[in-house]
């Protein structure tokens, strides 16, 4: 079972965790109704992925 050898100064860990950041969100727009939503996903409002219905579309208002 490994242990650490010294101990982690807080300069260290400052540094490690300065890449856990959140990045933005990615955003695309869907090919039928233009609005944007994530890639590799269902468009949320009219139910679309690569050109074919997979959701139910919601209701318009």
């Amino acid at each position: 079972m490994g242990l650490p050898g010294h101990r982690r100064t807080s300069s260290h860990k400052r540094r490690r965790a300065a890449h856990f950041a959140l990045g933005k969100k990615q955003l695309t727009e869907c090919a039928k109704c233009k609005k944007p939503v994530q890639p590799h996903k269902a468009c949320a409002f009219c139910g679309t992925y690569k050109g074919r219905q997979v959701t139910k579309a919601k209701a318009s208002k």
